[in-house]
C-alpha cells in the first residue's frame, strides 16, 4: 500500500474510532433529534442557507464514511426543510456521499482485490461493463441492501464513476421521497421500525423487480425486431438441426437425441470432422510409431545394446488410416442414427432463421424447417499468402496425411502445438526438418522454461529449430526449393523438398448462409455467452465459435449449445470457460489448465508458484522418462489453485486431476492427503503439493513444537 492510501486508510480509522470514542452515535438516534427538533427548525427559520449547507456537508460525510445514521438523517431532513427542499437536499447529498463511498473502496481496495482474484472476477467485470448500470438500479430501488454494503462492492468493479453517480441518483430517488415523507411526520413517527414497514419493503422490492421485468421485455422486443420481415413458420419439422458432424455437432445431436428432441445432423465431408480424420487421431497415432523408432535408436538407455526396426514410411501411414478406419464406428452414420439422429450427407445452407435448405451430392435439394439451428462447421488450416508458396505447393495439417514417401528434407512452417508436434515427429522418422517460427521461442502461450525444455529434446531429435525467423518468400532455383527466410536482419536460405505450414486455424464461415442473413462474424461466429447469434435461436459451437480450438471444448461448448437450442426461454446456461486444459503431445509432453507465470504476470495476478522436478520421481527414473516438472501457482497464503503447467511423460493424463481440483474447488492440502499408488507417475501431482506445503509450514508453530519434544525427552 502506498503512502497516499496509507495517509488517506488512516484518516479513516481516525474519524471511525472518533465516532465511537466520543459517543457521536448518541447525537444520531431518533430520541434526541425529536427532542431538538424544535431548537433545529428554529435555527433553519433564522440561518435557512447556512442550515442546508451544514446538513448537507454532515449527510455526505456519514455516507461516504459509511456512518450508521444516514436514515434518521433523511428523516430529519423531510422534518426540517420540509418534502421538497429536504428530497433535494437529500438526493443530491447521498448520491454525493455514496459515490465518495465507492471512490474510496476503489483508491484503497480495488487494485489489490483484482490483482488477487482477477481471474475470478473476470465474469463480475464483464457482466457489470455490460448490465453494470441495470443491476445497480435494481440494488438502489430496494432498501433491504445495505446501502453503504453496494457502495464498497461496486468500488471494487471497473464501473465508471459518471455512470454511478447518475444511476445511484436516479435509483435512490424514489426511496428518498418516501423517506423524507415520513420525516415530515417525526413527531409521530416512533421508531425506524414505524417507516419500515413490511409492506413498504415489499413495495420496494416489486419496484426492485420492474426493471429486470422490463428487461426481459426490452430482450423479447429486440428479438421480434431482429425476425422482422422473416415469416415464422406455424410448426417446425425438426426441434434441431445441426451443421456439421465434427465434435461440437456429434455431441450436440446425441444431447438433443437423448432427450427425445427430434434433430438432423448434416455433414457434407467425413463424420468425425477434423479430429477423426486429419487431426487428433491420425497425429497421435504417426506420433506412436515415432516415438517406438526414438526408444529404440536410444535402447542402450534401457540396457538393450541394440535394436533394430525395418521401417517403411508408407506402411507407418497406413497404419494412420487403420486406427482412423478402426475409430470411425464411433462417429458413423450408423451409429447416430440408432441413437435416434437423423443423419444427412450434404451442403446446408440456412435460408432463414428457422430453415436450412440441404443439397446432396446428385444435386437434390430439400428444405427443412426447425425450431433452432446450432452452427458447428469447424475450421481448417489457414495458409498465409507468402510470395512464391502457391508456387511450390505446400502441405497442411489436413493433407500431410496422403503422404506416402517421406520428405528427405521437411520444412515447418510454425511454432506452435500442430507444428511442433509433427517437426518431432517426422524428424523420428528420418526427415532432415528445419522448424520456422517468427517468434523468439516455441509454443509461445507456455512458460519460457516450457519452451526451452521443448527446444532442447528437439535439438537432440535433430530438428533444426529456427526461431526469430519470418518466412519471407519462396523461390525455386535450379529446380530446388528453397525458403527465403529473414533473420536478425539477414536473409537466410532454406531448401527443402516439402513444406508444411502450421500457422494456426481459420473457422469455415462461408456457404452456410450467414451473410445472406447477416450474422456478425469476425475471425469465428459472433456469439453472447448462450452461443447465441444475431438470431436468439441460432447457435454456434466449436471452433467456428472459438475462443478455444480443442476438440475437447468443441464438446463442453456443445452441451450448452444443445441445452439452450432445447429448452430456451424457459432455462439457458452461460458457457464456462473458467477451467479449461489443453495439451501438446511433444515429447515431453505439456499440458497446462488455468494460468501459467506468463499469464499471471501479464494480468498483474499475485501467485505462489510451487514446482516439482519430475526427475526425482522413482517411476519416471525407471521408464527412463525422468525429466520435466510439476509447476502448480495458487494464491498467496492459501492452497487455492490457480492454475497448473505439466511438462513430462503422460502430462495430458496427469493433468486431469488438477483439472477436476479446481472446477471443484479442492485445493493443494487435500490433495497431498490423497493416497496416490506407487509408484506411478501421478505421484509428481502428490508431490507439488508436498512443495508448496513445506514452503508453507507455520515455522513459528514449528519452533514450539520442537520445544515440546525437547521437554517430552526430558
Amino acid at each position: 500500500m502506498n503512502r497516499k492510501k496509507l495517509a488517506l486508510f488512516g484518516v479513516i480509522i481516525a474519524l471511525v474510532a472518533a465516532y465511537y470514542f466520543f459517543g457521536l452515535g448518541q447525537y444520531f438516534s431518533l430520541d434526541f433529534f425529536k427532542s431538538q427538533q424544535a431548537a433545529i427548525e428554529s435555527y433553519r427559520a433564522q440561518q435557512p442557507l447556512l442550515a442546508a449547507t451544514i446538513f448537507f456537508v454532515v449527510y455526505v460525510a456519514v455516507t461516504a464514511l459509511s456512518f450508521p445514521g444516514a436514515a434518521l438523517l433523511t428523516l430529519v431532513g423531510g422534518a426540517v426543510f420540509g418534502l421538497l427542499w429536504g428530497t433535494v437536499l437529500i438526493s443530491f447529498a447521498s448520491t454525493i456521499g455514496a459515490t465518495l463511498a465507492f471512490l474510496i473502496a476503489r483508491f484503497l481496495l480495488r487494485d489489490s482485490v483484482q490483482a488477487r482474484f482477477g481471474d475470478r472476477l473476470k465474469a463480475i467485470n464483464a457482466g457489470v461493463e455490460k448490465e453494470g448500470a441495470l443491476y445497480l438500479f435494481t440494488l438502489r430501488l430496494v432498501p433491504a441492501f445495505p446501502f453503504f454494503i453496494i457502495n464498497l462492492v461496486m468500488g471494487l468493479t471497473r464501473m465508471k464513476v459518471s455512470t454511478y453517480f447518475w444511476v445511484s441518483q436516479l435509483g435512490m430517488f424514489a426511496g428518498t421521497i418516501v423517506y423524507v415523507n415520513a420525516g415530515t411526520q417525526l413527531a409521530q413517527i416512533e421508531s425506524l421500525s414505524g417507516i419500515v414497514s413490511p409492506g413498504l419493503l415489499a413495495s420496494f422490492v416489486l419496484l426492485g423487480i420492474f426493471p429486470l421485468i422490463a428487461k426481459k421485455i426490452v430482450d423479447w422486443v429486440k428479438a421480434r425486431k431482429v425476425y422482422a420481415g422473416w415469416n415464422k413458420p406455424a410448426k417446425f419439422d425438426r426441434n434441431v438441426v445441426v451443421i456439421g458432424a465434427g465434435a461440437a455437432g456429434l455431441v450436440t445431436s446425441y444431447i438433443a437425441a437423448a432427450v427425445k428432441a427430434k434433430v438432423t445432423l448434416v455433414e457434407k465431408h467425413k463424420m468425425g470432422g477434423d479430429c477423426l480424420n486429419t487431426g487428433c487421431v491420425p497425429s497421435k497415432a504417426l506420433i506412436r510409431s515415432a516415438k517406438l523408432l526414438s526408444q529404440m535408436a536410444n535402447s542402450r538407455h534401457y540396457g538393450i545394446s541394440s535394436a533394430q526396426a525395418e521401417f517403411n514410411f508408407g506402411e507407418a501411414m497406413e497404419r494412420v488410416q487403420r486406427v482412423i478406419q478402426e475409430i470411425a464406428p464411433h462417429d458413423s452414420i450408423e451409429r447416430y442414427t440408432e441413437l435416434g439422429v437423423e443423419v444427412l450427407e450434404g451442403t446446408a445452407k440456412i435460408v432463414s432463421p428457422w430453415e436450412v435448405e440441404i443439397t446432396n451430392g446428385n444435386g437434390q435439394t430439400q428444405r427443412l424447417s426447425t425450431r433452432s439451428i446450432v452452427i458447428a462447421s469447424g475450421a481448417r488450416p489457414f495458409v498465409p499468402p507468402i510470395p512464391g508458396l502457391s508456387e511450390v505447393g505446400c502441405l497442411t495439417s489436413d493433407t500431410i496425411w496422403n503422404l506416402r514417401e517421406l520428405p528427405k528434407r521437411l520444412v515447418v512452417l510454425g511454432g506452435g502445438p500442430i507444428g511442433s508436434e509433427l517437426s518431432q515427429t517426422f524428424a523420428r522418422l528420418g526427415s532432415q526438418v528445419t522448424q520456422v517460427e517468427m517468434a523468439p521461442r516455441l509454443l509461445m502461450r507456455e512458460d519460457p522454461e516450457v519452451s526451452e525444455l521443448v527446444r532442447q529434446r528437439f535439438i537432440a531429435d535433430g530438428v533444426n529449430v529456427a526461431v526469430n525467423h519470418a518466412a519471407k518468400r519462396f523461390i525455386v532455383e535450379d529446380g530446388e526449393k528453397i525458403l527465403i527466410a529473414e533473420h536478425a536482419g539477414q536473409e537466410v536460405r532454406i531448401p527443402f523438398d516439402e513444406v508444411l505450414v502450421a500457422v494456426g486455424r481459420a473457422a469455415n464461415l462461408k456457404g452456410y448462409g450467414l451473410e445472406e442473413l447477416g450474422i456478425p462474424v469476425g475471425k469465428t461466429v459472433d456469439t453472447n455467452e448462450f452461443l447465441q447469434t444475431r438470431y436468439p435461436n441460432i447457435y454456434a459451437a466449436g471452433d467456428v465459435a472459438g475462443p478455444y480450438q480443442f476438440t475437447h471444448t468443441a464438446a463442453h461448448q456443445a452441451w450448452y449449445a444443445a441445452v439452450n437450442a432445447l429448452f430456451d426461454p424457459f432455462k439457458k446456461f452461460k458457457a464456462d470457460y473458467t477451467v479449461i486444459p489443453w495439451a501438446t503431445f511433444t515429447e515431453p509432453e505439456v499440458a497446462r489448465v488455468g494460468l501459467n507465470e506468463l499469464e499471471a504476470k501479464e494480468k498483474s495476478i499475485a501467485y505462489q508458484a510451487s514446482v516439482y522436478g519430475i526427475a526425482d520421481l522413482d517411476r519416471a527414473i525407471a521408464d527412463g522418462e525422468a525429466h520435466g516438472f510439476v509447476k502448480v501457482l495458487t494464491a498467496p497464503g492459501g492452497d487455492r489453485i490457480l492454475g497448473v503447467t505439466i511438462a513430462g511423460e503422460h502430462a495430458g493424463d496427469l493433468i486431469a486431476e488438477y483439472v477436476l481440483a479446481m472446477k471443484q474447488g479442492i485445493g493443494l492440502n487435500k490433495i497431498l492427503g490423497t493416497i496416490h499408488i506407487y509408484p506411478t507417475m501421478a505421484e509428481a501431482n502428490k508431490y507439488v503439493a508436498g512443495v508448496w506445503k513445506k514452503a508453507n509450514a507455520p515455522q513459528g508453530l514449528l519452533v514450539w513444537v520442537e520445544r515440546f519434544h525437547a521437554w517430552r525427552r526430558g
